[in-house]
């Protein structure tokens, strides 16, 4: 049963539109989009493509660059649970079997996936992410805090495999990734550095018909043999379509399923990301997600003395992310956003600031009434997890808040189109400033006092709440 094709997605070009023109007109509505005359610039569009035929892969170049960086390769072949087979390799062996195949019509079919490029080559400036997409409070965050604290969660923290959603996917004609929902349900954007992708994307409303009749699986491809029988919903779904050119990106909006195949030789360059716009998408996956993690060990709640904890570690697993992570990000990312809009509540940065908290407010309520934030279960929950969304002064006094702090700065400066480029001094008058922003002007700024002298300890949501509201309203009052 072939999909049904409702249309194509829209392709418009990127410098024809402001901002706050993509954000009314595709982020915020939740809508996908093709981009072009984004990427003409990228050192990427010059290095990564062979000099002699654009229209492939420059090989050699991740040869010699990147040839020890160890990867995940996937068998577009082989079929493990609902993804595919994947093993680890180095780069060199990666491009020898990709050459070694396109000569000997393999079994196989190798795509490299979900390569941590950035992280590994930070000083490698291969492109500059499009102003549209850099409202990215996920990357922001992992570029200075880790994501889990437990260490039972997460042992190896300083590992590049778990810092950041920036990935760079490559693969021949053929490769492809099975019909999926991205993490999250974050945004995402792949620009296609050299090669041609045919895009299949269903709108969230129609995800329903994606299920099996037992409702706990989906379909793996939609180019699969379907049983009507086993997926009743599928002749009903109506799909978008489009064909991804060399330097074009496209906008993937939250809950959009999609399949995408390589149909050149291909390089992309893909991040998931979340902000204010999405991050009811990315609570409400978290919910479901944990309603099925605690339903599936129920029956041990009466005898386990940490029954909360494992239903944490289990969505962490499964999902990713669980609750306290996602506290702990909104809590930090709230103060780092409140740290700031008290030194522009004038600026045309502040817009973005409040939209920032009353996003993250709004979450916050919704937290409230889950048995994960009772008092009962916050005082189980770990030390390390417990400190970081508790202990507001010790918050201030970390380095890698003090980093979140100017990369939300950073970020909203570029938006808007202010590049001033600040100096942050350690001491004035030979005195140790209390204020760590890089935006602060003034001797004796009292931030830091008025934030601690509202709330001192976040002990859950509501103290976030509550601060959120109160700081809000004295700086309002200031405008």
């Amino acid at each position: 049963m072939a999909p049904t094709i409702g249309g194509e997605i829209e392709r418009v070009d990127g410098r024809d539109f402001t901002y706050e023109e993509f954000v009314e007109r595709y982020m915020k509505p939740n809508l996908p989009v093709v981009l072009t005359g984004l990427t003409d610039t990228w050192r990427s569009r010059t290095d990564w493509v062979d000099n002699s035929d654009p229209t492939r892969p420059n090989l050699s170049f991740f040869s010699s660059l990147c040839s020890s960086s160890v990867v995940q390769v996937a068998d577009c072949n082989k079929k493990e649970y609902s993804e595919q087979e994947r093993v680890e390799m180095t780069v060199a062996d990666f491009v020898r079997s990709w050459v070694e195949d396109s000569s000997n019509q393999p079994e196989s079919c190798r795509y490299l996936k979900d390569w941590h490029f950035v992280k590994e080559f930070p000083n490698y400036c291969a492109y500059s992410t499009p102003t549209f997409f850099m409202d990215d409070w996920l990357n922001i965050y992992l570029d200075s805090h880790a994501l889990h604290r437990d260490t039972d969660i997460c042992p190896h923290q300083n590992e590049a495999n778990c810092a950041d959603y920036r990935f760079v996917y490559m693969g021949p004609k053929g490769t492809w990734t099975p019909l999926h929902a991205d993490v999250f349900r974050s945004y995402s954007w792949s620009a296609n550095v050299c090669g041609k992708k045919h895009w299949l994307l269903l709108p969230p409303s129609q995800s329903h018909l994606l299920l099996h009749r037992n409702g706990k699986s989906s379909i793996y491809s939609v180019y699969d043999v379907i049983s009507e029988l086993q997926f009743p919903g599928f002749k009903k779904t109506v799909w978008l379509e489009c064909t991804q050119e060399s330097g074009e990106i496209i906008f993937v909006p939250s809950g959009w399923y999609h399949e995408v195949h390589n149909v050149e030789d291909t390089i992309s360059i893909n991040h998931n990301w979340f902000n204010g716009y999405n991050l009811s998408w990315v609570w409400n996956l978290l919910l479901e997600d944990y309603k099925i993690a605690k339903e599936y060990i129920e029956d041990i709640r009466d005898i386990s003395d940490d029954f909360e904890s494992l239903c944490q570690r289990n969505l962490a697993a499964n999902t990713g992310m669980n609750l306290y992570d996602f506290f702990i990000f909104i809590t930090r990312f709230a103060l780092a956003n409140i740290i700031e809009l008290h030194h522009v509540p004038n600026s045309k940065i502040a817009s973005h600031l409040v939209h920032n908290l009353t996003s993250i407010q709004e979450i916050a309520s919704k937290m409230t009434s889950q048995e994960a934030f009772s008092a009962q279960c916050l005082r189980t929950i770990s030390s390390e997890n417990y400190d970081a969304f508790s202990d507001v002064a010790k918050a201030f006094e970390e380095k890698k808040f003090h980093e979140l702090c100017e990369a939300v700065l950073k970020t909203y400066r570029s938006i808007v189109g202010e590049h001033e480029n600040f100096t942050k001094f350690e001491t004035r008058n030979g005195n140790k400033e209390s204020c760590f922003s890089v935006n602060c002007r003034k001797d004796n700024c009292n931030v830091v006092a008025i934030v601690k002298g509202l709330v001192n300890e976040i002990s859950g949501p509501e103290d976030l709440i509550y601060l959120i509201d109160r700081f809000m309203e004295s700086t309002l009052q200031i405008q």
